[in-house]
C-alpha cells in the first residue's frame, strides 16, 4: 500500500511539474504568435462569409495551416477544413473546433478592417458580418495550430484542429454545420477521445472565462405554423375566419406553456414568436398567415414535452377558432453539454490560464450551439473567453448577432492559453 501511495505522489508531482514546464512554454509562444493572430482575425472579420459559401475562408485558412507545416483536408462538411499534427510522443487524440461563419448583419463599428462583403440569404442579397466573433475563432485555433507545431516534438499524443462550417445554421434545403461534419466522420480516422471548443464573449472583460458542468447552452428548434381562416371585410369579422386573433390566442397560450407547465425550478425554457407574416390592408381580415418561433430548452425530458404542447395547444387553439393550422418544427440542436468528469479534470487548467479570481462558474445561456452534436459523440469542454474591452462596461456594450458588435484583439490571447493548456493537460493527465 505504501508503494502505491508512493507512486500515485510520483506521478501527480510529474504531471504538475510537466504542467508547469507547458506553462512557460505556452506564454512564450503566445507572445511570438499574437501579432498573426491579429493580422489574421483582422483578413477573416474583412472577409466575412455566410454558412455554406466559407469558399474564401477556407482557402485562406488552408492556405495558413499549409505554410506552417501542415497538409490539411479541405471540403469537409462542404466547405470546412481539417489538420492533423502527430506529436512526438504517444498520447490520446484531442480534438478543437472552431467556427468559422459569418451573419447576414450590416456593420456598423467604425474599424479599418470592417466588413463590407455581401452574400445571399433566403434568394436576396445581404450584408455579411462576422457579428459573433467566429472571425476570432478562426484566429485563435490557427495561432494554437502554429504554436503546437512549434513544440510537437514534445507533444505527447494527436491534435486533430476542425475549422466547421454553417454554425449559425445551413441555408434552407442544405445539410451543414457540425452535424454534417459528424457524419462524414470527423471524429474517426485518428478516433477523437475529447474535444475543445470555445466562443468569444462581447459582454464579458477580456481576461476572464466563464464555464460550467453538464448543460452550458440550451438546445434550440425553430418552428413555423400556418393559420388559413376565411378573409373578411374588416368592418364584418362574423363573415370570415381571424388567423390574426387566432395567431395572437396562440402565442399567449404558448407562455403558459413555459409557466404553467414546466418545472422551471429545474431547468429554464424558453417559446419565443419572432416573426408574424400575413395581411396586406388595415381593414381586410386576411385569409392566412404564419409564424415563426424559437424554442429553448435545457433538459431533454422538457424538450419533448413542450414540443409535443405547443402542437397540441396550436391544434386546439386553431380548432376553437374554426382555423385549419399546420405545425413544423425542425430537429434543432442539442444542449452543449459539459461532461462532469472532463469539466472536474480541466477546471484546475482554466484556472491556471485565466488566474483563479478571474474564471466564473456560470449558470446555463439559452443562446445555443451545433458544438453540442461534437459531445452526442464524444465528452467534449466548451467555454467562454472575454471580449470586451477593458474601457468598456460589459453590461452596456453591443450584443451578439448586432451591428454594432465588436470584441477586443487582446482577448484572443487568454483564448490561445486556454486551448494550449487544455490540449496539453489533457494528454499529459
Amino acid at each position: 500500500m505504501k508503494k502505491i501511495f508512493i507512486t500515485l505522489i510520483a506521478i501527480v508531482v510529474t504531471q504538475s511539474l510537466l504542467a508547469q514546464k507547458f506553462d512557460k512554454q505556452i506564454e512564450k509562444l503566445v507572445a511570438q504568435t499574437e501579432r498573426d493572430v491579429i493580422e489574421w482575425r483582422h483578413w477573416f472579420h474583412q472577409n466575412a462569409e455566410l454558412s455554406n459559401r466559407e469558399f474564401k475562408t477556407a482557402e485562406r485558412i488552408a492556405s495558413i495551416l499549409k505554410d506552417i507545416g501542415y497538409e490539411p483536408q479541405t471540403g469537409v462538411a462542404k466547405t470546412g477544413v481539417v489538420a492533423i499534427l502527430k506529436g512526438g510522443k504517444p498520447g490520446p487524440v484531442v480534438g478543437l473546433r472552431a467556427d468559422i461563419d459569418g451573419l447576414p448583419v450590416k456593420e456598423r463599428v467604425e474599424l479599418e478592417w470592417a466588413s463590407s462583403q455581401m452574400g445571399e440569404y433566403n434568394g436576396e442579397q445581404v450584408p455579411v458580418m462576422h457579428a459573433c466573433g467566429h472571425d476570432t475563432h478562426i484566429s485563435i485555433l490557427l495561432g494554437v495550430a502554429k504554436m503546437l507545431w512549434e513544440i510537437k516534438d514534445q507533444v505527447p499524443g494527436t491534435v486533430k484542429f476542425i475549422f466547421q462550417p454553417a454554425e449559425e445554421g445551413a441555408p434552407k434545403g442544405e445539410e451543414g454545420g457540425a452535424k454534417l461534419m459528424v457524419k462524414e466522420g470527423v471524429l474517426k480516422n485518428p478516433d477523437v477521445e475529447a474535444i475543445f471548443g470555445l466562443h468569444i464573449n462581447a459582454q464579458t472583460p477580456v481576461g476572464t472565462l466563464k464555464v460550467r458542468p453538464e448543460g452550458i447552452m440550451a438546445a434550440v428548434n425553430s418552428m413555423r405554423i400556418d393559420i388559413k381562416g376565411k378573409q373578411a371585410h374588416g368592418s364584418a369579422p362574423w363573415d370570415g375566419v381571424d388567423p390574426v386573433v387566432t395567431a395572437a390566442q396562440m402565442i399567449n397560450n404558448f407562455q403558459s406553456i413555459i409557466s404553467r407547465n414546466m418545472k422551471l425550478t429545474e431547468a429554464p425554457a424558453v417559446i419565443t414568436i419572432g416573426a408574424i407574416h400575413g395581411g396586406v390592408r388595415y381593414n381586410i381580415i386576411p385569409e392566412d398567415l404564419y409564424m415563426l418561433g424559437t424554442i429553448r430548452t435545457l433538459d431533454a425530458d422538457m424538450r419533448t414535452e413542450i414540443l409535443e404542447r405547443i402542437r397540441e395547444v396550436a391544434q386546439n387553439t386553431g380548432e376553437s377558432n374554426n382555423a385549419e393550422v399546420k405545425v413544423w418544427i425542425d430537429e434543432g440542436y442539442p444542449v452543449t453539454y459539459n461532461e462532469p468528469s472532463l469539466y472536474e479534470k480541466m477546471l484546475p487548467t482554466l484556472k491556471r490560464a485565466g488566474g483563479e479570481e478571474n474564471v466564473e462558474i456560470i449558470k446555463p445561456i439559452t443562446g445555443a450551439e451545433d458544438f453540442s452534436f461534437f459531445q452526442e459523440q464524444i465528452p467534449g469542454l466548451y467555454f467562454f473567453v472575454g471580449g470586451c474591452p477593458p474601457d468598456r462596461d460589459p453590461k452596456e456594450v453591443a450584443g451578439h448577432h448586432t451591428p454594432d458588435f465588436y470584441v477586443d484583439d487582446a482577448g484572443m490571447k487568454l483564448g490561445m492559453k486556454a486551448m494550449m493548456g487544455l490540449t496539453l493537460d489533457y494528454m499529459s493527465k
